[in-house]
Parts: C-alpha cells; sequence; structure tokens
C-alpha cells in the first residue's frame, strides 16, 4: 500500500511553516511524554475527544498500574499547553517477556486518539526512537480505527485479528428485544426471569461469587484467571462505573458478567458460568438486564467486547444478540510473526496441564502469569 502524496504535502507543510513563521511567544506544537495519572491534562482532553473509551481513562489505567506494575505513559502533542492529540501506553517490565509498551494491555482495543495523519506520523516517530534507546522488544497498537497508510509507512504490521461486535441501543427497548434471536436468546431470557433470582452491585459478597465461576470457567478452557486482587482493583479504580451481575438458581450463582460504563457506551468486559446450569439460560438474563440498564441511563451502544476468531460459539451468541461484528487488527513494529506451530503445541500442553491443577494452584499461576502477558 502507498502511502498518499498528500500525507507527506502536509506534514512538509507543517515543518516549513514552523520554520518559516516561528515567532517567540507564540504557541506551536510540541512533543512531550506525560503520565496520565498525575496530569490533568489527559482527563480533560478524554472528555474533549470524540474516540475515546473506558479503556483510556486514569481509572482503568491506575487498575493496571497497582496489578501489575505497569507504567501508564501517554505521547501527547500540545499546542499552548492543551493535548492536541494522543496515544496511551504501558510500559511493561518482564524478565520473562522482555521490555516493551502496549496500548493497552488486557484491553480489548485503544484508538490512538489524533486527529490528522501527520500527528500520528509525528507521535510514532518520536515513539520509535525511545524503543531504539530504551531497547524496548517491540512497540503494540490496537486500533479500533487504524490508519493503515500510516502504520505500513512507518513499519507496522499486522499481529493478530479479532472480532468486535456492538448493539445499537438507539431503538426502542421493544424493538431491541424483536431483534434478538428468537429461540437462542429471546426464550432464554423469558425462561430465566421464571427461573433464575438476579442481583447486580459492587460488593466483596457479589465479587467472591463471581470469582469462583470464574476459575471454574477459566480451568474449563485451560487457562489460570487473572487474579483475584486485579478484579479489587478495578471495583476500587473504576467506582461506580463498574458492575457485578450475577444470576442464582436457588441461591446457587449460575453465571456472572462484570460490565464498565463510560460516556455512552456499556462494555462486557469479563463473563463466566457453571456449565451444568446453561440451561437455565443466566447469561441470556444478565446481558438482558445490563441492555435495559444502559439504554435507561441513555447510553447508544453496548458493545459486547472481543471474540477470537476461532471462538465460533463465542462469535454465534453475540450474534443472535443483533449486534453489528467488526474486524479488529492488533498492529506491532517492528514486525512480529505469529505464532508458529512449536508455540502452539506449547500452548495446548499448557493447557491441559492448568485444566487439572486444584484450585489453589490454578489462582496462584495466575498471580504470577498475568503480569508478563499484557
Amino acid at each position: 500500500m502507498v502511502v498518499p502524496l498528500s500525507i507527506h504535502v502536509s506534514f512538509f507543510l507543517r515543518v516549513l511553516k514552523c520554520l518559516l513563521f516561528f515567532k517567540p511567544g507564540v504557541a506551536v506544537m510540541a512533543v512531550l511524554k506525560i503520565d496520565p495519572l498525575l496530569d490533568r491534562r489527559w482527563p480533560k482532553f478524554l472528555e474533549r475527544h470524540s474516540k475515546t473509551s473506558v479503556f483510556h481513562t486514569p481509572n482503568w489505567l491506575q487498575a493496571l498500574h497497582r496489578t501489575y506494575g505497569y507504567e501508564p505513559l501517554v505521547y501527547a502533542l500540545t499546542r499552548a499547553n492543551e493535548l492536541t492529540s494522543g496515544i496511551v501506553f504501558c510500559r511493561i517490565k518482564s524478565w520473562f517477556t522482555g521490555l516493551r509498551v502496549v496500548s493497552l494491555p488486557f484491553s480489548d482495543y485503544c484508538q490512538p486518539l489524533v486527529s490528522e495523519s501527520v500527528d500520528f506520523i509525528e507521535l510514532l516517530t518520536v515513539i520509535q526512537k525511545d524503543r531504539e534507546l530504551e531497547d524496548w522488544k517491540y512497540i503494540e497498537l490496537r486500533p479500533t480505527v487504524p490508519d493503515r497508510c500510516v502504520l505500513e509507512e512507518m513499519g507496522f504490521s499486522e499481529y493478530d485479528t479479532v472480532y468486535t461486535h456492538k448493539l445499537d441501543l438507539r431503538p426502542d427497548l421493544e424493538t431491541i428485544f424483536r431483534s434478538l434471536h428468537k429461540s437462542q436468546v429471546q426464550r432464554a431470557i423469558l425462561k430465566s426471569q421464571k427461573i433464575l433470582s438476579y442481583e447486580e452491585g459492587r460488593s466483596d459478597a457479589l465479587l467472591e461469587k463471581f470469582f469462583r465461576l470464574q476459575v471454574l470457567t477459566r480451568r474449563k478452557h485451560g487457562l489460570p484467571p487473572q487474579p483475584l486482587v486485579w478484579f479489587r482493583n478495578l471495583m476500587d479504580c473504576l467506582g461506580d462505573s463498574i458492575k457485578i451481575r450475577v444470576a442464582s438458581k436457588d441461591d446457587q450463582p449460575v453465571a456472572s458478567i462484570i460490565t464498565l460504563f463510560f460516556k455512552d457506551t456499556m462494555v462486557y468486559k469479563y463473563g463466566c458460568s457453571d456449565s451444568r446450569f446453561s440451561r437455565f439460560g443466566g447469561m441470556s438474563l444478565l446481558f438482558w438486564n445490563a441492555i435495559k440498564e444502559a439504554k435507561a441511563a441513555g447510553a447508544s451502544d453496548f458493545d459486547f467486547g472481543r471474540s477470537d476468531y476461532n471462538n465460533k460459539g463465542l462469535i454465534a451468541f453475540k450474534d443472535h444478540w443483533g449486534t453489528s461484528r467488526s474486524t479488529l487488527t492488533y498492529h506491532r513494529f517492528p514486525a512480529t510473526r505469529h505464532q508458529n506451530s512449536d508455540e502452539r503445541l506449547l500452548t495446548r500442553i499448557a493447557k491441559q496441564t492448568f485444566g487439572h491443577l486444584p484450585d489453589c494452584v490454578l489462582t496462584a499461576a495466575g498471580r504470577r502469569l498475568y503480569r508478563h502477558l499484557g
């Protein structure tokens, strides 16, 4: 793909203008590195920008920092001490997986907040220079709307591709319900409302119910759960914008999800269930109650989160909710190859091992492992 000539011309003209018309005391564009946990300009910038998500917020970054020790960092363009563009990263230091910067770890996506291609080029140029100075293994971006021309020109390559799913909440609730798959979703909701109890909130008791189901689900998938302290930090840092939802059968928790709310979007982030009770439709009850709450709060979208390409069951489940499906591609610099056959074999062996570990060992593995994997 060839980068449009207009990008190069625009970038050249900006540099030329700065050289010809610079005057002392006149504000010019400058690239800064700021701490988004301390710099008050970052949350103000997020309020103004239309492409922000909950993953850009200091609250989410603080939870990452507390749990895993990641160092949040924003590369920003400023004018008159006001941010005009910015890309947020976490610097990950690991003896096991190497030193790198990711935008952002454990986040489904994180759009670079740039208004023009030339701004994107300026920021990436500085970031790539820092990579050479600090010897980062790679730079990773997870843009929802990638500027592919710039990314290719700057040497980034596609690393991983997943699906994202969104439900449009602008129609009235009755119309939304009619758009749901009749047998797979509508009937499941109506059935679950008669059989299951529902509770929501941010209490320790609800978190314990969620985490027990989380351990059960992750074991089924052959993976350790993220540590309990991660979820506690999310509750503490995100405050009222995060909620745990639990469905129970005769006081037995059977399904649980965690949702996040930011601006006009509710995001489904984590979900788990006891497969022995799947016939009661617990997940359908939880999602429908979350959708109703998001609609009542004035949200325009319900984000069902990401799905791996090979997870056909999860993709079908989300499609049945009348969602629009989009492709999300992660990019890395320098080019990083996809998993080879040996790495895939090791992954399969690890999953088989984790699936047979006692709960205490499985959760301990999660506490030690995930700080290296963001």
